[in-house]
């Protein structure tokens, strides 16, 4: 009975680390507002993100807020978390800050 069992608890096993694995990896993405002062500037980006960052838009802030700030800006807004699929109806809105940082 016990031998019997082992390959059912291994395929399940490893059934679920593919399934959580591929949660883990899942892309997401976000829009964002952001600005420059002296003189005032501002921008509409799309960022790709990692997925610890796609739980929400406080988690989404701070990573955008840390590699958009290296170059000087300062987040204004997070306005959405989507999908790989909401990319191409947001690429020419973004410009040269799609997908930039």
């Amino acid at each position: 009975m016990l031998a019997a069992m082992k390959p059912r608890f291994l395929l399940a096993a490893v059934l679920a680390a593919v399934t959580f694995a591929g949660a883990a990896s899942a892309q997401c993405y976000a829009d964002y507002k952001a600005k420059r002062d002296d003189p005032l500037r501002l921008h509409y980006g799309v960022i790709e993100l990692p997925a610890a960052a796609c739980g929400g838009r406080g988690d989404a802030a701070r990573e955008i807020d840390r590699r958009i700030g290296r170059d000087g800006w300062q987040l204004l807004n997070v306005m959405s978390i989507f999908g790989a699929d909401g990319l191409a109806e947001r690429q020419a809105s973004a410009g040269s800050f799609f997908l930039r940082y």
